[in-house]
């Protein structure tokens, strides 16, 4: 996934509570195996509503949305983050989240910032008008108005954010220290390696069949 130390522009100014993950990407459209496309079907039901916020010509192309408490229930699907990150958004702000749409929004790049009710009240209103700044560098949600809002995320993740390390990416990091561990294997423990190598040999064969 791409690096994110930044996140700058218009913000969607929802604010909407208990926004589960059906929601978010209704489950006809989970049909897909892709990630892409899926921000054609992000929050259908409400863009069904004549004036909804989505497709408010001021907020086009946004890439921070601001919802309201417990952002992400319901069911685990992560076509909920690709959703998002498909239609633009890498920064999601809310005074809580579903624990498991926080994971699936931080393993697609999307940062899941917690900010007190107070604090998330008053970007809503800022955004009306103006921009919205999520720095990871200092760990602040910033407006042109001076305000500065810090907030508080896992070390490991911020990391991973701020470098576009997923999860093929932090195993790729460690490909000289995993091969150093498998080439003493086969040298001190060389019945290992040819269970390895049957293994491959009947997973092989059965892809066959």
């Amino acid at each position: 996934m791409n690096p994110v130390t930044q996140v700058s522009g218009r913000a969607y100014p929802w604010g909407a509570k208990n926004i589960d993950t059906d929601v978010i990407i209704p489950a006809h459209w989970l049909k897909t195996v892709t990630r892409t496309g899926l921000g054609k079907g992000a929050f259908e039901t409400v863009r069904a509503q004549e004036g909804n916020i989505f497709d408010d010509p001021r907020y086009a192309g946004a890439p921070v949305l601001i919802a309201g408490d417990n952002f992400g229930c319901g069911s685990s699907r992560e076509h909920a983050a690709w959703a998002l990150a498909d239609m633009g958004i890498a920064a999601v702000i809310a005074p809580s989240f579903s624990d498991i749409f926080s994971g699936n929004a931080f393993k697609n790049g999307i940062v899941p910032v917690v900010l007190p009710q107070d604090a998330v009240d008053r970007l809503i209103e800022v955004a009306k008008t103006d921009t919205v700044t999520v720095d990871l560098e200092t760990m602040t949600v910033t407006t042109p108005f001076q305000d500065r809002f810090p907030f508080h995320l896992d070390a490991f993740r911020r990391q991973c954010l701020m470098e576009g390390l997923d999860e093929v990416g932090l195993t790729l990091a460690r490909d000289t220290e995993i091969s150093k561990y498998e080439a003493g294997v086969d040298e001190h423990r060389p019945w290992m390696s040819g269970e390895r190598r049957h293994a491959g040999i009947v997973v092989e064969s059965a892809g066959r069949t």
